[in-house]
């Protein structure tokens, strides 16, 4: 009788960690560019699976501009990391997280640049 427990657990898809969570988003509009930061928490584990970047979109879903995150953050959490972006944003503009398992999320956080 336990021996087809055993199997079924063995068959079991591991465990994922959440969607990346934004804690939070900034703007500042440097002139001719925006300056973008964003904080992310996530429950890192590793190289295995870390949050992996973010991105900006349109209304639309038109990625405007992507930050990949090169490492895990296991020990740094939650984490603030920036990008600039030269071209002109629209006044609302949506920030979508990812991780290196699971991928996009699903839905995005929006945000209103003030100049």
């Amino acid at each position: 009788m336990m021996r087809p427990f055993a199997v079924l657990c063995l068959l079991a898809p591991p465990a994922l960690a959440d969607t990346p969570q934004i804690m939070g988003m900034a703007a500042t509009s440097t002139g001719a560019a925006w300056q973008i930061d964003v904080t992310l928490a996530h429950s890192d584990t590793g190289w295995d699976h870390y949050a992996d970047g973010w991105r900006i979109e349109d209304s639309a879903g038109t990625v405007l501009a992507t930050r990949t995150l090169m490492h895990p953050h296991v020990n740094e959490q939650p984490f603030t990391r920036g990008l600039t972006v030269a071209e002109p944003l629209p006044t609302r503009i949506f920030v979508r997280v990812s991780c290196n398992v699971d991928g996009w999320a699903e839905s995005a956080a929006p945000f209103d640049l003030q100049p």
